[in-house]
């Protein structure tokens, strides 16, 4: 039991005329709280601040994201969620569960109204002016009836307590109802920073609702097969909430897909793979109504697939939420939903909302001019109108005031107002201890075959300051699991089949669509460009750094015409660096380490690996990105010090290449030898020839090319001195030094080898009938036959043949880039079949 008076709540104050969450108004813990917070006072402040910290890393490492536009983290920003959850009784729930079904089923119904008959425009249940003037009332989309009759495939509302308790709907999602992944990646954390307290609180759990979320987007597709093609329509990477659509995609199993990874051909709407064109059943976007199609829609759209809607008029795609349904988004249908409750139900509203006037009705705009200090104005429609700020009249000024009444005068349908709420609060932890802080809850439906879901749980968000009324987690606010509570014991759910008899054996996946191929072969060459950049500065930084610095600068110039030849380094630079003081010299290098500001600095190339990592996101193991994450904290740990010296740059870079060496080991033994990893290992491989080429035509030229110091730093390059030393029991010889990093293919790090690998790869990707070789191939043929046919003994003799196969390679990698590219990232075929290795 509680102590009557926690010792965790013992600087908790709540705030007058607000209802809090854990206490009544005696100051008691409410009963569905006792046991977490009895559990929660056991372990004390200092334990639970502990496990707090190890929550946050687990956030960190798992790239759990949030862009807050603005934001100098941007992409990167961590998603804020506060340990201690939001308790909801299990009595409480059952009675809100039949009025969350109620209002989804009643807003499905005035949707398919719309859409279709408009009845209740005809019958003055809706004023035409609410439907007709929208710009989310899409004209293109009336008429069209979507999968199994549903407008409304997923919902979410948010809800808040009025002083007495009672809940509130006080907006409603219909368009894109966001944060449904967020709930299960909180749910993932605060199960795991409080295991024991969320075992014996019986929490529900919520893979169910999943479960049901996947039967019902399966049961959309009108092509007849056990495993439709489902993707999830996102607006890319620099969306707020593309974390969740990534991991939502991941969780249920569907390809996350950008608009332009989708074609329309015939009335279908297909997916671009590496084997060309393969048909899509169901989209479950989350890109904005008007933004999905623009040819019919929003005509300067890049987000969308042209030719959608027509797909969609023709029945062979279904699109979950239907496109138009962001129409009952507007918050002016909130004063109209008790009354359409009655005309199409025949039922009593059961979930009210905030009181609301649309001031379209000339006494709804009466009341709102004759109490606007009371209200809260805001626009009733997407539109250019200006409504009140977050502080509502109490922060516009009396001239404000008058200029609002005559712009709500001048186009009353233009505005709604709304009561104001007082949030209820909630226990936040704050700096080691709970404090007050105002909440709301957003739940979530999902349409079944006998009516709707609800998940047994949501996203709570929290206020950042005592008293707001407004929450927004672009402006600071915070997250909270939801924890439901059950009578008894609480089942297991999963989402994996139970029986063997239900899942058909495979050793391939879906075919992989275009972009992802082509964002994990540039992730292979990042990674690859980091690890080569970080070889060549250290290798100049441990030359600039012995006792004999100024005569090791000739040793230096194949590290710095390399830098330069891969636009590293300014053209020219490299010759100026040469004859500059060591101090110079030396603060140039550092700058390409950490100036990320700076094209080919280190930092930059760290930069868009994170960034490519967060694209393939749903594509990589958690393994994998904590390793990525790992890399892009040791360099940034390294841009926030005090003072950087070439001591400290070295032991960036020594933990840069081990951090590289653990991405690289991830992806080699952990990732299955398909189509992913094959773009992968080929951007490794490409990247890996054209510094090494580069290098060794640099080391090759200089004037010392044959000296054991100049032939040291290659073997060091190459990464090979001890497989050099174990055969040759002599001082570096050029002839041996060179056929071992370019002509031995047992050798890793050769060129050969890289050839060989590269040969390989492009043996198992997809390829049309055609007898004759593709360019891709022929550039690989040309560039291997050129390889084995040097001679490396000629070096010996002053030969020029190496020499020539370098700069041949050189030239020859670029351009086999280009063929992969055209031949496999851009697809207008319909899929080739015979793939001899076909997916992921």
């Amino acid at each position: 039991m509680v102590p009557a008076r926690s010792r965790l709540l013992r600087d908790y104050r709540t705030a007058a005329g607000a209802f809090d969450e854990v206490q009544d108004s005696t100051g008691q813990v409410r009963p569905h709280y006792r046991t977490l917070m009895a559990e929660l006072e056991d372990l004390g402040s200092e334990e639970l601040q502990r496990r707090w910290e190890t929550g946050r890393r687990f956030i960190h490492e798992q790239g759990v994201t949030y862009n807050v536009y603005g934001d100098p983290m941007g992409m990167e920003r961590p998603w804020e969620l506060d340990p201690v959850p939001m308790v909801i009784a299990a009595d409480e729930w059952k009675q809100l569960e039949t009025a969350l079904i109620q209002r989804a089923t009643l807003i499905n119904a005035v949707l398919a109204d719309c859409y279709g008959d408009q009845k209740l425009i005809h019958q003055g249940g809706l004023p035409p002016a609410l439907v007709l003037s929208q710009l989310d009332f899409l004209r293109p989309c009336h008429g069209i009836k979507p999968a199994n009759g549903v407008f409304l495939d997923c919902y979410a509302v948010d809800l808040a307590r009025s002083p007495d308790g009672k809940w509130w709907a006080i907006s409603d999602r219909t368009q894109i109802p966001t944060g449904a992944g967020y709930t299960l990646a909180n749910r993932l954390v605060t199960s795991r920073v409080l295991p024991e307290v969320f075992r014996d609180c019986n929490v529900q759990r919520l893979a169910g609702f999943y479960g049901h979320m996947r039967d019902s987007l399966a049961r959309l597709a009108n092509r007849r097969t056990d495993d439709p093609r489902i993707v999830v329509l996102t607006p890319g990477p620099h969306n707020e909430t593309y974390f969740e659509q990534s991991y939502l995609a991941r969780y249920l199993g569907y390809s996350l897909v950008e608009g332009q990874d989708l074609t329309v051909r015939d009335g279908r709407v297909f997916l671009k793979t590496l084997s060309g064109l393969e048909p899509v059943d169901v989209i479950l976007r989350r890109v904005d109504d008007d933004f999905c199609d623009p040819l019919e829609l929003r005509n300067h759209s890049m987000l969308g697939v042209p030719g959608l809607v027509e797909a969609l008029r023709s029945g062979s795609v279904a699109v979950a939420n239907s496109l138009g349904s962001g129409l009952l988004q507007s918050p002016a249908f909130m004063a109209f939903l008790p009354g359409l409750c009655k005309q199409l139900l025949g039922e009593e509203l059961k979930l009210s909302s905030v009181a609301t006037w649309w001031c379209g009705q000339k006494s709804a705009e009466q009341h709102v001019l004759t109490n606007l200090h009371k209200l809260f104005v805001k626009p009733a429609l997407r539109s250019q109108a200006k409504g009140m700020p977050p502080g509502g009249a109490a922060a516009m000024s009396e001239s404000e005031l008058a200029e609002l009444k005559k712009r709500i005068q001048f186009q009353p349908h233009l505005y709604v107002a709304q009561e104001r709420v007082e949030l209820s609060t909630a226990p936040t932890w704050i700096d080691g201890k709970l404090m007050p802080r105002p909440v709301a809850m957003r739940v979530y439906l999902v349409a079944g075959e006998n009516g709707y879901h609800v998940m047994p749980g949501g996203l709570a968000r929290i206020a950042p300051l005592d008293g707001a009324r407004m929450i927004s987690m672009q402006k600071g606010g915070s997250s909270k699991d939801v924890w439901v509570l059950n009578d008894g014991p609480v089942p297991d759910v999963t989402l994996l089949p139970r029986s063997a008899d239900a899942i058909q054996l495979r050793r391939t996946g879906n075919n992989l669509p275009s972009r992802v191929a082509d964002n994990l072969y540039w992730l292979g060459r990042y990674a690859e460009r980091a690890e080569c950049t970080a070889r060549l500065l250290r290798s100049s930084l441990i030359r600039l750094n012995s006792e004999s610095a100024s005569s090791a600068i000739a040793l230096l110039e194949p590290f710095l015409r390399t830098l330069e030849a891969q636009d590293q380094l300014p053209v020219g630079r490299a010759q100026a660096m040469l004859t500059a003081n060591t101090e110079a010299l030396e603060a140039e290098l550092l700058t390409i380490i950490l100036d990320d500001q700076r094209a080919g600095s280190l930092s930059s190339i760290a930069e868009n690996l994170q960034r490519l990592g967060m694209l393939v996101r749903d594509r990589t193991s958690n393994d994998f990105w904590r390793a990525l994450s790992k890399l892009s904290d040791t360099i940034q740990q390294s841009a926030h010090a005090s003072e950087f010296l070439i001591g400290d740059a070295i032991v960036l870079l020594n933990q840069m290449l081990l951090d590289l060496a653990a991405l690289h080991g991830l992806a080699y033994e952990n990732m299955t030898r398909a189509q992913g990893w094959r773009f992968l290992d080929i951007g490794r491989r490409i990247e890996r020839t054209i510094y090494m080429s580069s290098f060794l035509s640099h080391a090759l030229s200089s004037s010392i090319a044959d000296t054991p110091s100049a032939l040291e730093a290659v073997l060091e390059m190459a990464d090979s001195a001890i497989t050099y030393r174990s055969r040759y029991n002599l001082m570096p010889h050029i002839a041996a030094v060179y056929d071992l990093v370019m002509l031995d293919e047992t050798n890793p790090r050769s060129l050969l080898f890289q050839f060989r690998q590269l040969t390989k790869h492009l043996e198992r990707l997809p390829s049309d009938s055609s007898a004759l070789p593709s360019p891709a191939h022929r550039t690989l043929i040309e560039a291997v036959t050129k390889l084995r046919l040097t001679d490396p003994m000629v070096l010996s003799t002053g030969g020029s043949g190496v020499a020539e196969t370098l700069e041949h390679l050189e030239k020859a990698m670029p351009r086999l880039s280009d063929e992969l590219a055209v031949n496999y990232f851009a697809h207008s075929a319909i899929s080739r079949a015979g793939s001899a290795d076909v997916g992921e």
